[in-house]
């Protein structure tokens, strides 16, 4: 019998999907640019029509990227980051790549909820480092970032992000201080420094991917109610005593936020437990992750709040590493089994074959 080759309308979608998805991503070129969006092949596997009807409007903003750089000796189109992310018009639906001469940038910068598709990248040699130093005695905690970005599809590569207010006292009122703030949905940060103090990373909401990033702090030096994934980064604390490094903020049993820490690496000093439970549904997982001797032996910590120890979810996998030891851990610790630990190992934790692109690569002038 001859094979029927009619074809619905559902595979003419299917392939013009995908048609679509190789046609829309070319070199993006200025003058004196080139941004080049590699590895979308990667992302083409398994995916439903659903997701690619969402991700189309990702996949058309990269398409029509522009390019504006940031130069402090004026060479550029802004001396300054604020200024170019002030001049993105609300409501765009392309990628705006702002590329970032070497430098510091003292300034206070908000990438705000109606500014999607915004990229900083920096020269991986010569990180630009955006620096400031807002207290929560000055602004309240929330609004101290240095750089805050409320928009989704944020993306940074190669940048340093600063708050300079001074390393407080052991339990001094007013004294965190955030240098980054990331309140918006699927972002990225690739070999990107976070340093402060107290509260130095507020990974506040969202899904958030970061990579071969490294993250200074005393205390809660990453915290907030995001759902996020940290691949090969280093935690480096510098407290002087006890101190926690995460504090995440997940409040109910339906909310699927929570960080897991992948390949990661804990140094520095003071007694540091891996997280505390500042919220009662806290949730966090370290798998193949170097512990240094700085880590505590019991782990984790309820925050004096007892009743926490039923709810929070706190999970190692498979760590090395002085620290890691697990005979003295809390009785509320997980040591995760193969199973237990395969939904926090991958870009599925944040749904990322649905979104993450690898970063841009500019030639630069």
């Amino acid at each position: 019998m001859a094979r029927n080759h009619t074809t619905s309308k559902f595979q003419v979608g299917v392939i013009a999907a995908f048609v679509s998805l190789f046609l829309l991503l070319p070199a993006v070129s200025t003058a004196r640019h080139t941004v080049r969006y590699e590895n979308v092949r990667q992302f083409l596997p398994r995916r439903s029509m659903t997701a690619l009807a969402i991700e189309r409007i990702l996949l058309l903003a990269e398409n029509r990227t522009k390019v504006i750089t940031v130069r402090k000796d004026g060479s550029g189109d802004f001396a300054t980051v604020a200024d170019a992310v002030n001049s993105i018009p609300a409501g765009v639906s392309r990628r705006t790549v702002i590329h970032i001469g070497p430098g510091l940038y003292r300034e206070k910068v908000t990438v705000d909820h109606s500014k999607p598709f915004v990229t900083f990248y920096g020269d991986r040699h010569a990180m630009p480092r955006i620096s400031f130093d807002g207290t929560a005695a000055q602004f309240g905690t929330f609004l101290s970032a240095t750089v805050a970005v409320e928009s989704h599809y944020f993306v940074a590569c190669n940048i340093i992000f600063e708050n300079t207010a001074p390393k407080p006292a052991d339990g001094q009122a007013g004294a965190q201080a955030v240098a980054m703030r990331i309140s918006g949905d699927k972002a990225a940060f690739y070999n990107c420094k976070f340093y402060g103090y107290q509260d130095t990373l507020c990974d506040d909401r969202g899904r958030h991917y970061f990579k071969n990033c490294f993250i200074r702090g005393t205390v809660d030096f990453v915290f907030g109610n995001g759902r996020s994934l940290y691949r090969n980064c280093e935690l480096h604390s510098v407290a002087d005593g006890a101190t926690a490094i995460t504090a995440q903020a997940r409040e109910n049993i339906s909310d699927k936020s929570g960080f897991s820490f992948v390949s990661c690496r804990i140094s520095g000093t003071g007694d540091a437990f891996l997280s505390r439970a500042w919220k009662p549904r806290s949730r966090v997982v370290f798998a193949y992750t170097y512990m240094g001797s700085l880590v505590d032996p019991l782990g984790w910590s309820d925050k004096g709040l007892p009743e926490r120890q039923r709810t929070v979810y706190y999970g190692e996998y498979k760590c090395t590493g002085p620290g890691s030891a697990t005979k003295n851990r809390v009785s509320y610790g997980k040591i995760l089994n193969d199973s237990q630990a395969r939904p926090f190992l991958s870009k599925d934790f944040i749904n990322g074959a649905t979104w993450l692109l690898p970063p841009p690569r500019l030639r630069a002038f």
